[in-house]
């Protein structure tokens, strides 16, 4: 581009001291003479010495650096939790008894749970880091009469930058020359096709998408040339407010976190008081000296800290991920597996992610003696598959086989088969427009032989159409034109009736437009100018475009309405556009379509009722986006936020979990997310989701499982200490039992399957405890069963004149046995577990089986474990006694289990 053309279009105007750009927001909206005017531009450009005065004023072109925490500040801040203080007094309580085994894992967990909240704290900065990336490093400028290259981050307002093909928009700018002009702007609007600009001023009220006189920094410009004044940078930008967005946005526990968090304070206060309610009562009312007394209070506290439980979750939610990377869904941030499961609201892109980013002939609409006809095409993508429907038997029209003709020949697009997979070189549309001449008979290569072009007009945004010249096989010369509808109708002088309501119905229903006409010519002109297109052309016909839903997306939002999940598309799509997709996709019958403009007009408080009702946001800005998903938050939401854009990033972190596109997602969008799609389907989300819940119910079964057994051990010391009987079990063999049981059949339960029917479950609320009523009452009715065995067979030995050493190894081994057949209770919380595949289990439970059986043999018979745990060998019709015990537990959970069911005690969600 030459600096004269660029002069051209600036004005001689008087030069003012320049405004503050930041202080406006409407330039898109301005004639660009009275913003070279405002901002002090001459045609010239800038001299160097206004430009050095303007860097000094407004700033470097670049996004600030937010200062962080020291690195050993963050370190530190990951211990200050409920949580971690009572991991740690579990550590202290091993070490008192001089496990330093125990107290070594415990204090691991600690470790490796700071050194992943340590890595993970930094998202947020990760995020801005890749937007200021995006920042064109160096930009073309007009400066003294002279294009010159400089550092993106000298630009300044009122520099005129010069802009072509390939080139990364280095600020926002206000153009004010654009020929044949495409913009990607995707990372700011989420739109997939390339917008085209223009320099006449926009609408004041246009949305981010609509702004054809503006390019915006991080933006690619696509095809084309032009050149604009400088009117924003650095964190004044668009990709500036984002980045300021990201950093206001605070940080979410996740609901699991919560829970446990909660669950940890209450649990870590209950067992200080109730040890120390302990440690007084066994002194002063049952005679205990302090020795024995304190004993019995460590024995108190190391049956009730479960030491296994945080690092079995951790491993259960590692599983999680492993299962979800199987799916197509890369979790980088541990705890968001969960959160999946607990996700109430799913607010998702549209193109890429419910659709499949193929634009696709849908149908074409042709002149007929009777009126515009409508021919409907079959098939999907850019694969040549599929058929049309024509108006009436017989042959096609004339018109028809023309249009088809025309939309192969007036296209630069090639369309290519890579290993199966159908991919187009040139713009989406043209390529649509080559499959659907495939699927029509047409051959791509013998028509491009048959019908040579000698010429051709590229489309541009001024006049909104493509034309190009060719000279048929018997030597006839066509001028074939394909643009926008409105302005193809312009060139015919006879079209027919009815267009403007087929245009007006395509466009309703979603669809992209395009016209297409024809022109015989006598003779070939040696070049094809404008005067050749002016008139005299014969309308061919429309053909009709959409990006058609997955129709994996369909069947996984079925499965979300079933599972009580609301799907919410938010798009930088047109409404029309969106509503029609969301029709196809059954997000609704009848789906309500609010736009960016609405919501910027609502309130707070209105947002949360609109937000509620609405199924489809369209063209929506990353504030927008921001909002909605907050409003939804307030109602008690777990929102999962998919994006790709750099516009997405502030939403995305604001989610409870933000999902990133893997294959069209923006650095900016994956570093913002904790989970990253590498299929960028939304129905991976959905089989993430239900992993997220199979992770929590299996939690949830070790929960069930772990405290009962503590419970039960705890409610054992504590009954020995009010009647001032002897223990039935050492604080060694209470350790033994812990360890021996969270390390198998605890881990164990981290591998179960899927429980039918998960998905038509509703969403867990957020808010809910981590134990349900129905947990709560589990784990009091199993521990006091636990307790009852643990005593009767205590007694039935003692009398039997045993002795306490063998008497408390019946017991250790009683107590493993309930909970080998507790877990197989547990393993199936909302069904009955005597089914075959209860009783067969998993290879993870029959290992796990089968460590704790050598364990316990181990335990009992081996001779050095004999004389650290003070064990005797037991007899085997001790043996059979102790697995009728285990029996007998699975029969009366089985039993209570259905009744509890029946009696409808508890609700389906709390069980």
């Amino acid at each position: 581009m030459t600096v004269d053309a660029v002069s051209q279009n600036v004005p001689p105007a008087t030069v003012t001291d320049p405004a503050d750009p930041a202080a406006r927001s409407d330039w898109h909206a301005l004639p660009h003479e009275e913003v070279a005017g405002r901002l002090g531009v001459t045609a010239t450009g800038l001299s160097a010495g206004e430009a050095q005065l303007r860097l000094e004023r407004h700033g470097p072109n670049a996004l600030p650096e937010t200062p962080g925490r020291h690195p050993l500040l963050r370190f530190l801040a990951q211990f200050n939790s409920a949580l971690i203080y009572f991991l740690l007094a579990g550590a202290t309580a091993a070490l008192i008894l001089g496990h330093g085994v125990d107290a070594g894992v415990i204090i691991a967990v600690v470790l490796i749970n700071a050194l992943v909240g340590f890595v993970q704290e930094g998202k947020a900065e990760q995020a801005l880091r890749a937007i200021r990336n995006m920042i064109s490093p160096h930009a073309n400028v007009l400066r003294d009469s002279r294009r010159i290259s400089v550092e993106a981050r000298d630009l300044v307002p009122g520099d005129i930058v010069l802009l072509e093909a390939g080139d990364r928009v280095p600020a926002d700018t206000r153009l004010i020359r654009a020929r044949g002009m495409l913009i990607d702007e995707a990372i700011l609007t989420g739109e997939s096709v390339a917008a085209a600009k223009r320099e006449e001023p926009a609408p004041a009220e246009a949305a981010l998408g609509d702004r054809h006189s503006m390019a915006f920094s991080g933006t690619t410009v696509a095809a084309g040339q032009g050149a604009g004044i400088v009117v924003s940078t650095g964190p004044h930008t668009q990709i500036g407010r984002i980045g300021r967005l990201i950093a206001e946005v605070e940080p979410l526990a996740t609901p699991l976190l919560r829970q446990v968090d909660a669950f940890a304070r209450r649990f870590t206060w209950t067992a200080i008081i109730g040890a120390l309610v302990l440690f007084l009562f066994a002194v002063a009312a049952r005679d205990y000296g302090w020795t024995d007394a304190l004993m019995a209070v460590v024995a108190l506290a190391v049956g009730v800290v479960p030491e296994g439980l945080p690092a079995v979750i951790t491993i259960t939610l590692a599983i999680g991920v492993r299962r979800m990377a199987r799916r197509n869904a890369v979790i980088r941030r541990l705890p968001a597996v969960e959160t999946l499961g607990a996700t109430s609201v799913i607010c998702s892109d549209k193109t890429g992610t419910l659709t499949r980013n193929e634009m696709t002939a849908r149908r074409l609409i042709v002149p007929m003696p009777a009126g515009p006809a409508a021919i409907e095409v079959s098939g999907t993508g850019y694969s040549p598959e599929g058929e049309l429907s024509w108006p009436r038997p017989g042959a096609p029209s004339e018109a028809a086989q023309d249009l088809l003709r025309c939309g192969l020949l007036c296209n630069d697009a090639h369309l290519h088969n890579e290993a199966g997979v159908w991919r187009v070189e040139g713009d989406p549309m043209e390529g649509a427009l080559v499959s659907l001449a495939v699927k029509a008979g047409l051959s791509p290569a013998l028509e491009r032989g048959a019908w040579a072009r000698r010429d051709e007009i590229p489309f541009d945004a001024a006049y909104r159409f493509m034309a190009s010249l060719h000279q048929g096989p018997q030597g006839e010369a066509v001028i074939f034109v394909k643009g926008a509808p409105e302005e193809v109708l312009a060139l015919c002088p006879a079209p027919g009736e009815g267009w403007n309501d087929a245009i007006a119905q395509a466009a309703a229903e979603g669809e992209r437009v395009l016209g297409f006409a024809m022109k015989r010519l006598a003779e070939a002109p040696a070049r094809l100018g404008f005067d050749d297109v002016r008139q005299g052309f014969v309308f061919l016909g429309l053909v009709g475009f959409i990006d058609p839903p997955r129709p994996e997306a369909v069947a996984a939002i079925a499965e979300c309405r079933t599972a009580g999940i609301g799907v919410k598309m938010i798009t930088g799509d047109h409404g029309a556009t969106a509503g029609a997709i969301a029709r196809q996709l059954g997000l609704a019958e009848e789906p309500v379509v609010v736009t960016g403009a609405e919501v910027d007009a609502a309130s707070d408080e209105d947002l949360v009722g609109i937000a509620a009702r609405t199924s489809v946001f369209a063209r929506t800005s990353p504030e927008n986006k921001l909002r909605i998903v907050r409003a939804l938050q307030s109602t008690g939401a777990v929102v999962a936020m998919t994006g790709d854009g750099v516009n997405d990033a502030p939403s995305l972190k604001q989610a409870d979990v933000g999902i990133a596109m893997g294959r069209k997602g923006t650095e900016a969008a994956k570093q913002a997310a904790e989970v990253v799609l590498l299929d960028d389907n939304f129905a991976s989300i959905v089989a993430a989701v239900k992993e997220g819940r199979t992770v929590y119910d299996n939690i949830r079964k070790m929960i069930a499982w772990t405290l009962p057994t503590n419970g039960g051990e705890v409610l054992a010391v504590i009954a020995a200490i009010i009647v001032g009987s002897i223990m039935p079990m050492s604080p060694a063999q209470i350790l033994w039992i812990n360890l021996i049981l969270t390390v198998t059949l605890g881990l164990a339960l981290a591998f179960e399957p899927t429980e039918p029917g998960i998905m038509d479950r509703p969403p867990r609320a957020a808010g809910a405890a981590l134990l349900s009523r129905f947990m709560l009452w589990r784990v009091i009715f199993v521990s006091v069963l636990f307790m009852l065995a643990a005593f009767a067979m205590f007694a039935l030995s003692m009398a039997r004149g045993q002795g306490v050493e063998m008497a408390r190894t019946i017991v250790v081994n009683t107590i493993v046995v309930m909970e080998i057949f507790y877990l197989f209770n547990v393993r199936f919380l909302h069904m009955s577990s005597i089914t075959w595949r209860g009783a067969l289990g998993t290879p993870a439970v029959l290992l796990a089986l089968a460590a704790v059986v050598a364990g316990q043999f181990a335990f009992t018979y081996l001779p050095m474990m004999q004389e650290i745990f003070d064990t005797r060998p037991v007899a085997f019709l001790d043996g059979v006694m102790i697995v009728g015990v285990g029996v007998l537990l699975m029969i009366v959970l089985e039993v209570e289990k259905a009744l509890l069911r029946r009696l409808g005690v508890f609700s389906a969600e709390e069980m």
